[in-house]
């Protein structure tokens, strides 16, 4: 953004709007030449004296339209209007990344969570938010445990019916859902009743807020909050990590918040998904050649929470060009493709961590030789399930696994 845009004034407003902004709030505003909203922002001042500025509404698409938009209008005191807290799944990020923190002045009205626990009593601090505005409605599944209190914002007055058959599909109609219209507003109001009978009701307000009590059905699947589904999760066709051997290769793998995983030979997609699963802001790329497999990676990304998850349907190393720099690599098939295990260990940057799984001879002999040159760690992975035998029962030994896992520690190792 040009220079002579020094500060951008980013304003906070609820439903109650010009009556609910303190003074410094309204000052902004007074004072701003451009006021820059969607429509029903800009609408609360409609018939406000004192505050002339010009009144642009936001295009759409809205992200790539910031930087020209504020160019457009450079040298002149800007006001941009956000409901509730801008920092808080709001506008606030996206003029930070654009035009940098230090030049906003945010001032921020209650958000719609905070309005939300106030009328439910709810700590705060012990509420998960989640936010359906933009966002596919599958990414709340990853968040659905029993006894969990969850804040779902919705896109519009249709999201509740979405999220309550979304419910029921999971097992947890039983959960009782309250939806909070225009909080903070004159025309404040609470429904109430359960994902089971909840309907699509054309009165609702599309300014709403879901409050989730969720409650899963005893026969409905567990899915835990930590590596290791249960195998039948997945949609596959036997290509599959098994429970065991996955939890303990995504223990090697280390996710943490933000990170970037290449899932190698995806299969069902397992690694990547639950790599994903671990928290909201974890990324991952699987690459699978076969596309049937392919398409049932995003299958089983969606039905498990995590439908960001990205496919690419190529062959490896050849499909890994482009790629963006992976934090973790993790290889499940094709390791003697020629120059796949060479390809991964050059993406990786310093501190980056390479797990790789094999059940032959023949990849086990080039993890043993990869071993040599760059260390890490070396193991048998061996898993043994109870059977019936006859009248009584015995162990039924899996396939070992052979996993070789290692930390780059520099350009040169």
């Amino acid at each position: 953004m040009n220079a002579a845009i020094s500060v951008v004034s980013v304003v906070g407003i609820g439903a109650d709007g010009w009556d609910g902004l303190p003074e410094a709030s309204r000052r902004a505003l007074r004072d701003a030449e451009v006021l820059i909203g969607g429509r029903r922002q800009l609408a609360l001042l409609h018939g406000v004296d004192g505050c002339p500025g010009e009144r642009v509404v936001w295009p759409s698409p809205l992200r790539p339209a910031v930087p020209g938009l504020l160019a457009d209008h450079e040298g002149r005191r800007i006001a941009v209007l956000a409901s509730g807290d801008p920092t808080f799944y709001g506008i606030g990020r996206t003029l930070a990344e654009t035009v940098g923190a230090d030049r906003l002045h945010v001032l921020p009205h209650p958000s719609s969570v905070s309005y939300a626990c106030a009328r439910l009593g709810w700590p705060l601090e012990a509420v998960e938010t989640v936010s359906l505005v933009g966002r596919p409605l599958a990414s709340l599944t990853a968040s659905l445990h029993d006894g969990v209190r969850l804040l779902v914002l919705s896109a519009n007055r249709h999201t509740p019916a979405q999220v309550a058959a979304l419910l029921r599909e999971k097992g947890y109609g039983g959960s009782r859902m309250r939806v909070l219209e225009q909080l903070g507003g004159p025309y404040e109001r609470l429904v109430d009743g359960t994902a089971a009978t909840w309907s699509d009701d054309e009165r609702l307000d599309a300014l709403n807020v879901i409050a989730l009590d969720c409650v899963r059905a005893p026969e409905a699947l567990r899915l835990g909050a930590v590596p290791g589904l249960p195998d039948e999760a997945y949609e596959h066709d036997g290509q599959l990590t098994k429970r065991h051997v996955r939890a303990a290769t995504l223990a090697a793998l280390a996710p943490a918040p933000g990170e970037l995983l290449w899932d190698i030979g995806g299969g069902s997609g397992s690694i990547g998904i639950e790599w994903m699963r671990t928290d909201r802001s974890c990324r991952a790329i699987a690459v699978e050649k076969d596309p049937e497999r392919a398409a049932r990676i995003a299958r089983n990304a969606t039905a498990l929470g995590v439908p960001t998850l990205r496919v690419v349907t190529a062959a490896a190393p050849g499909g890994l060009a482009g790629l963006p720099t992976p934090d973790a690599v993790f290889i499940g098939g094709g390791l003697t493709a020629p120059g796949l295990l060479e390809a991964c260990w050059e993406a990786l940057p310093a501190g980056g961590r390479l797990v790789a799984n094999t059940v032959t001879m023949e990849s086990e002999a080039l993890l043993a030789d990869a071993y040599r040159r760059h260390g890490g760690e070396l193991v048998r992975l061996a898993v043994a399930a109870a059977v019936p035998v006859g009248g009584f029962t015995g162990w039924r030994q899996a396939m070992p696994v052979t996993q070789w896992s290692v930390t780059k520690a520099g350009a040169g190792a």
